[in-house]
């Protein structure tokens, strides 16, 4: 599907900061982020020595530029500031606590107020809004619940836009079809690898995805491609919108994707302020280079957090479908995935939309790396879809190969195994098996 339902407006009436010119937002974003900043150096005593040790001052912000002045904050200082050292305000005040799985270090540990649980609920609804989302439907979601912020936030999102939710959260996929054929969702929200494991089981049970009740899905958590958003719709006959987020800056609803243009995120620029630096250098970079992207949370009581790094790799674009917030490009990967693969610079998701360009080879693949010979290999290991087979499998393979040299300069080993051979998700998709130390 590539229209909008006629009904859906790009703007609610509810919701007036939607239709702020780029004047109008400047001028809001530069009085809150003074605000944020006085507060956060009153109160939290890392972005007091941070901002002691560079020699800035919150006076210091007279415009919006003044920014750059100020250092990053990155996850290591949350971690440094387990668990509740980042926190503004009293204990007694803090109404939700979130946190990342900690499985490679330390867990982050994120915090809100009631009213800050009131803003992300009204920008996830925002979100959800953008990209096609009724009130009145039915909405299957499918993030997991927990500690991890993707399940509570878009539940809270939902309801806050006045659907009817049904909170399965991630995982047991036979139940997830079940209720999606008895309880006809209008909309689902999960990650992209995700919705394509359930339309995967589904074929495998003889339903096709098609014919569910399915009109939405809002898809995040993961880069993921435009071939994969064409793939999802063709899947599902459905519209597939994209929804930006992350824990530390708030959880999903920073920035949703409109089902009226489909092209890029819009940052509600109300409530945060990005920017996009070079991964290397820090070094602020204009609108339309591509670079990492940074956000300054500009309303956030529990646990401001100014210019983190996000390590996404995106660029800024003006508005379209709301002019006065701009556009996050698709994001390409994170700095941290990249893969130094003999001196050319990677990511999945440029496997991933060059696979989808070879007729017979799935969405499903793994990046192995290893280190024979001191020297570093990159196998692609990637499903056949079920009519490709036999020689026909080998020549994708070998096509695959061809394209992944031309398109990235850098040769890898091609291996196509079966239809349901490689993990499937259920919620984040690990892409990339750095083997080279075992």
């Amino acid at each position: 599907m590539t229209t909008a339902p006629a009904s859906t407006p790009a703007t609610s009436p509810s919701d007036p900061e939607l239709t702020m010119s780029r004047d109008q937002i400047e001028a809001l974003q530069l009085e809150r982020l003074r605000s944020t900043i006085a507060r956060a150096y009153a109160r939290v005593p890392l972005y007091r020595e941070k901002y002691d040790a560079a020699g800035v001052h919150p006076d210091d912000l007279r415009e919006l530029s003044d920014l750059a002045k100020f250092p990053f904050t990155d996850k290591e200082d949350l971690r440094r500031s387990y668990p509740f050292g980042m926190f503004a305000v009293p204990q007694q005040e803090v109404a939700r606590i979130h946190a990342s799985s900690g499985t490679t270090g330390r867990a982050t540990v994120v915090g809100y107020t009631r009213q800050d649980l009131d803003d992300w609920a009204k920008l996830g609804a925002r979100c959800l809004h953008a990209s096609g989302v009724q009130p009145g439907w039915k909405v299957h979601n499918a993030y997991g619940y927990g500690l991890f912020t993707g399940g509570l936030g878009a539940h809270d999102a939902a309801e806050h836009l006045g659907t009817t939710v049904i909170p399965m959260s991630g995982g047991q996929t036979d139940k997830q079809i079940t209720l999606i054929r008895d309880f006809a969702p209008d909309a689902i929200l999960c990650t992209p690898t995700y919705l394509l494991t359930i339309g995967d089981a589904m074929r495998r049970q003889g339903i096709d995805p098609r014919t569910t009740s399915l009109k939405v899905g809002v898809l995040g958590a993961e880069p993921w491609t435009e071939e994969m958003r064409t793939e999802l719709e063709e899947m599902f006959d459905i519209d597939a919108c994209d929804i930006y987020g992350l824990s530390e800056v708030m959880g999903p609803g920073v920035a949703g994707e409109s089902i009226l243009t489909k092209d890029g995120n819009h940052v509600w620029e109300d409530h945060f302020r990005p920017e996009i630096i070079d991964p290397f250098d820090a070094g602020v970079l204009a609108d339309g280079e591509p670079g990492e992207l940074v956000l300054t949370a500009l309303t956030k009581q529990a646990l401001p957090i100014i210019r983190y790094r996000t390590h996404d790799l995106s660029t800024l674009h003006p508005g379209s479908a709301y002019p006065g917030h701009r556009r996050m490009g698709r994001i390409s990967g994170r700095s941290d995935d990249m893969i130094i693969l003999r001196g050319v610079n990677l990511f999945p998701t440029q496997i991933e939309e060059i696979a989808l360009t070879v007729d017979g080879l799935s969405p499903h693949f793994q990046l192995e790396l290893t280190r024979p010979d001191r020297m570093d290999q990159l196998a692609v290991r990637i499903e056949r879809r079920e009519e490709c087979s036999g020689e026909r499998a080998r020549e994708a393979a070998a096509e695959l190969g061809a394209r992944i040299k031309k398109g990235i300069g850098s040769s890898c080993r091609i291996e196509v195994v079966d239809p349901g051979v490689l993990p499937r998700s259920v919620g984040k998709l690990k892409r990339i098996h750095d083997l080279r130390g075992l």
